[in-house]
């Protein structure tokens, strides 16, 4: 458990008392989803602290075969450890249920946020902000080898301090990939983690040491010392060696995702791997910008045609400088061979133009386009404000 966090010295109280936890007050439904429900829960003994609780009827997973995308979310919440991705307190099982607790976003998602902005889009810095975090989320899901599969604004929920979560991983794809040190001319391919936390079993995810805290290479990063040789600059100058963390051996055929976020890939059977979440993070971005997904036809199947067919536009307004341009054009290219962050992954994204200035070590400290405001919880979770609002969460 953490120290200092308010949630896991709530559940500690709570275990005390009650080691179960079975003193589960549901106080609303947020929302629900194709493999369960989600509650605003509080526990007693909690002292007041609420969770978002995500409940999965075990007969009713089995009758409609999606056990197996239950044990795929579970398994990967107990791995993850980031700040822009759930922390799970608790599980709870039943002959009949099973309950995941993790946090409570009382910022709702950022399609609600989205749909309530000036023009149902958001400005320069809300976009930029917002997808910084998500490259570093996706950026740490692949370092895991796991490959997200359904970005979308539904998907990301605000934060009380106004930091995003994603959410939302039974579609998630795992793979045992292997992190590559590439540089200008070479690269050469390194155990990504030491082999029990070198692919996920969701069956089996229990551990409780979560990365990236005990991550360690099953190789020696360091060599004997050698006699020191006068360096000569290469043609080009020096190289620069980066750490590229794509599942590059993830590989399905699945038809999964949602239909203005799917990429060429998916939709034409090919198999599909890590390179779809770049995809979808253009799509992501270019629908912040603009209120709208660039390929979104008069149905279903126009919409999968547009995509697979045809060519990226730009609308005129709201005007777009060429580094946004660029960025998106570079991640919907429909070769997922050629495509930005195919390769390299988020170290290539993160070196583009449009994210100058960016510090990716403090996103943490930097100040949210949007902050929640205090809110009772017997309100409308979407706000006196906006109460048209879908209370779709998760």
């Amino acid at each position: 458990m953490k120290s200092g966090d308010p949630c896991w010295d709530a559940i500690r109280r709570a275990r005390s008392a009650d080691p179960s936890l079975g003193g589960l007050r549901v106080i609303r439904q947020l929302g629900s989803g194709d493999i369960g429900n989600v509650y605003l829960v509080e526990l007693k003994h909690a002292g007041g602290c609420v969770f978002a609780a995500k409940v999965m009827d075990k007969k009713e997973l089995e009758g409609r075969d999606k056990e197996r995308r239950a044990r795929t979310e579970r398994g990967i919440l107990e791995l993850l450890d980031h700040p822009f991705l759930p922390t799970l307190y608790a599980t709870l099982d039943s002959p009949r249920w099973c309950c995941l607790l993790t946090e409570f976003c009382p910022g709702g998602d950022l399609h609600i946020l989205r749909e309530r902005q000036p023009e149902k889009r958001f400005d320069v810095a809300a976009v930029r902000f917002y997808a910084s975090e998500v490259v570093v989320a996706l950026e740490y899901l692949h370092m895991l080898g796991i490959v997200y599969r359904d970005l979308k604004p539904e998907n990301i929920l605000v934060r009380a301090d106004g930091h995003i979560m994603l959410t939302d991983f039974d579609l998630c794809l795992s793979s045992t990939s292997m992190a590559q040190i590439v540089s200008d001319h070479q690269h050469k391919q390194i155990p990504r983690l030491s082999s029990d936390r070198g692919s996920i079993d969701p069956s089996s995810a229990n551990s409780d040491c979560m990365p990236p805290s005990c991550i360690a290479p099953a190789v020696s990063w360091f060599r004997p010392k050698r006699k020191r040789r006068r360096s000569r600059p290469g043609p080009r100058g020096s190289q620069q060696l980066a750490i590229v963390a794509e599942p590059m051996d993830a590989r399905s055929m699945s038809f999964v995702g949602t239909y203005e976020y799917l990429a060429p890939e998916i939709i034409l059977g090919e198999g599909h791997g890590s390179a779809v979440d770049w995809w979808t993070l253009g799509i992501f971005i270019f629908e912040f910008f603009y209120g709208v997904t660039p390929f979104k036809g008069t149905d279903h199947e126009h919409t999968l045609a547009n995509i697979v067919a045809r060519a990226l536009e730009f609308p005129k307004k709201p005007p777009l400088a060429e580094p946004a341009k660029d960025l998106i054009t570079r991640l919907l290219i429909k070769d997922p061979k050629k495509r930005m962050g195919s390769t390299m992954g988020a170290t290539t994204i993160k070196r583009h133009p449009y994210f100058d200035g960016v510090n990716w070590a403090l996103l943490r400290g930097v100040t949210p386009p949007f902050l929640p405001r205090p809110m009772a919880y017997q309100k409308s979770v979407a706000g006196d404000d906006f109460p048209d609002a879908s209370i779709e969460y998760y």
